[in-house]
């Protein structure tokens, strides 16, 4: 039940199912493979679930797309965002005829920010922080009556990102780690997966900086922080969305933090095992395998997407010019 009182809306497996028959292909069918280095690092199986090779490089088209066949043409969406969740707003209503504004943070990520203006969407930058974003986006629609979307809120976008528990479910996993930002992406993957795999343990993985959704899934309620401080500018959450908590609460196992070096170690061990570049968000799940007791000897994690910044790439690569 949410803080207004009002039942939290189901996340149903009917839609997840209907979710993988509709979405663009272009989002769908990821590559998924145990590393045979990180089975050597780790001394177990582990799978990678690489949500980065499409046109967003991130997940988020999952559920945009779900989401958006339901908006006619001709109106106007406007959403918060960190810059993922805007680009796939952007992508997928600019397919559509639907004109799109996104609200990010002053200091988002340039090339989020630069990549959601190409994709087709009004980028407004206002706020401290990706909450104070969001909250300015929600005023901005309702004083011009346009429809706000909220990543975390609405059913249909973590169904989409549902999706993905779909493809994973028959790996059997002992265990799969996904990074936790607005819940959106965990609530629907461990719906399907409880269904579909129930020996698997969902565990969520959030930056000890941005620590609200662990807060909050332990307490059952949504709990706020006056700040959220990490370099994991996707799961930099200070103000949760009491549905997604709701919706956590009956499907995930545990919820565990990690703190931005243990971040950026998983980080350079992605760049040295498996030769990717990642996004600081995607690599939570790998840094919990560092730093946590993890049980299992298969286990899982979602790597997010490769939206870095240009100064994390000058870090990961070791150019330091400019």
């Amino acid at each position: 039940m949410g803080d207004d009182g009002r039942m939290t809306p189901a996340l149903t497996l009917d839609h997840i199912a209907d979710a993988a028959t509709v979405i663009d292909p272009i989002f769908l069918g990821t590559p998924q493979f145990f590393d045979a280095g990180l089975a050597e690092k780790y001394g177990r199986q582990v799978l990678l679930k690489v949500e980065t090779l499409n046109p967003l490089r991130c997940f988020k088209g999952r559920g945009a797309d779900y989401f958006m066949r339901t908006v006619g043409p001709g109106r106007e969406v406007v959403c918060g965002s960190a810059g993922n969740f805007g680009q796939a707003i952007a992508f997928t209503a600019t397919r559509r005829g639907i004109s799109a504004t996104v609200f990010a943070a002053e200091k988002a990520n340039p090339a989020k920010v630069a990549r959601m203006r190409a994709l087709g969407a009004e980028v407004v930058l206002r706020g401290a922080d990706f909450d104070e974003a969001k909250s300015a986006g929600r005023a901005y629609a309702r004083e011009h009556g346009h429809l706000f979307v909220e990543d975390g809120h609405e059913p249909l976008i973590s169904e989409g990102a549902g999706t993905i528990g779909l493809e994973l479910a028959a790996e059997r996993l002992d265990t799969l780690l996904v990074p936790v930002g607005n819940g959106a992406l965990i609530s629907g993957v461990a719906r399907w997966m409880k269904a579909h795999s129930a020996g698997t343990r969902i565990v969520g993985v959030c930056p000890a900086g941005a620590p609200s959704m662990e807060r909050s899934w332990r307490a059952g309620k949504a709990i706020s922080t006056e700040r959220a401080d990490t370099f994991a500018d996707g799961l930099q959450v200070r103000v949760p969305i009491p549905a997604a908590i709701d919706w956590m609460r009956t499907v995930v196992d545990d919820v565990v933090l990690v703190d931005d070096d243990a971040i950026f170690a998983a980080l350079l061990t992605l760049r040295d095992h498996c030769g990717l570049l990642l996004e600081p968000s995607a690599a939570t799940g790998l840094a919990a395998l560092d730093v946590h007791e993890i049980p299992g000897g298969r286990v899982g994690t979602i790597l997010t997407g490769a939206n870095y910044s240009p100064e994390l790439l000058r870090r990961l690569t070791g150019d330091h010019r400019g």
